[in-house]
């Protein structure tokens, strides 16, 4: 159990900028996995074991891309009591992202706005601290990486997928799965990647590619496909039938949402981005229920969005998702919050 209840510490963090709070605490797991300083926010990992994509997650909670973009905290995050992290979204070259301020904080609705823009140091760097995790090496049953990829702001929208399969090219090797984000509020067109004709051309070449690198590297890493809670049911049914007729072994439902309709009249409301936390528990459950029509009762979904508590983690599993990530409900709730949603989940078999 961790030895200083995040109650304490979350005060302190709220009272700084939320970039300047996230690369803080970044910087802190950092500096302090694998010493003695990581007994302040480890947990117990519950053992609920689940096959999916042919890989044996240790239990249904995962840690969401976008909160260890570098992947600089990998054992960090592992010592939480995740079975399964999700570092990125990595882009072929490092790039800032957009202007700061980017990152807002909104207390009364549980929810943040980002608009970060896949700010990260690039696939070279990203790779290195990738083969420095040493994860797999220290546990039993370790638990999985998931590697997320994107593309480059400055490359355009026609020429998006040369950059996804760079990336595919560099994580493959160390990846149990990887997620092909095309769904980010915060890159402009990238969402466009969403339609029927644009989907159909990247996965289809995806799915070639990885075709090449399984037999390269002899072994088959499943793909994952993150998408939006913004889609309507029409746009879902096609969104599923294009995973399967490429043969994606998974989708992640879904990311943030530029619908402001849960907390209009806050102040930041109106900040361009993406909104995460407690308002997009609702609409990302109802993507996920609609996929689970669609894709029928065997085919992987990873849900995400608004897992603020171990019920909220509960109502992803009812609305179809064979397991569940967090990102915000971390940063409001704390580590703690791992061990509960994973053993409310047990509870369910």
């Amino acid at each position: 159990m961790s030895l200083i209840p995040y109650a304490l510490t979350r005060p302190f963090l709220f009272g700084l900028d939320a970039e300047a709070a996230h690369d803080l605490t970044m910087d802190m797991l950092a500096r302090g996995q694998g010493t003695p300083l990581q007994w302040a926010w480890c947990n117990e990992t519950v053992h609920d074991p689940i096959t999916l994509a042919g890989l044996q997650f240790p239990n249904r909670v995962g840690l969401a891309a976008g909160l260890d973009k570098n992947a600089r905290c990998i054992d960090a995050l592992g010592a939480m009591g995740f079975g399964f992290v999700e570092v990125g979204t990595v882009t072929p070259k490092g790039q800032p992202g957009n202007p700061k301020p980017r990152m807002f904080r909104l207390p009364e609705a549980r929810a943040l706005i980002n608009r970060l823009g896949f700010n990260n140091d690039g696939l070279e760097a990203f790779l290195h601290n990738v083969q420095q995790a040493k994860f797999r090496r220290q546990q039993k049953h370790p638990m999985l990486l998931g590697l997320n990829i994107g593309k480059n702001a400055a490359t355009p929208i026609e020429d998006a997928t040369r950059d996804y399969l760079t990336c595919l090219d560099g994580v493959y090797p160390h990846a149990d799965y990887v997620t092909v984000n095309i769904s980010s509020p915060n890159t402009k067109n990238l969402r466009a990647l969403q339609s029927d004709e644009a989907l159909d051309s990247l996965l289809g070449a995806m799915a070639e590619r990885r075709e090449q690198l399984a037999r390269q590297h002899g072994k088959r890493a499943p793909l994952f496909v993150k998408i939006a809670p913004d889609l309507d049911e029409a746009q879902v049914a096609v969104i599923a039938a294009t995973l399967q007729r490429h043969g994606m072994d998974g989708v992640v439902a879904t990311n943030t949402t530029i619908g402001r309709t849960a907390v209009q009249g806050l102040r930041h409301a109106e900040e361009t981005g993406g909104l995460s936390g407690a308002p997009v528990l609702e609409p990302s459950n109802q993507v996920i229920r609609q996929l689970r029509t669609a894709l029928g009762s065997h085919f992987p979904i990873i849900g995400v969005g608004g897992v603020m508590s171990a019920d909220d983690a509960v109502s992803k599993i009812r609305a179809g998702a064979d397991v569940v990530q967090i990102y915000t409900g971390l940063i409001y709730e704390g580590p703690a919050l791992v061990a509960r949603a994973a053993r409310a989940i047990k509870a369910l078999r």
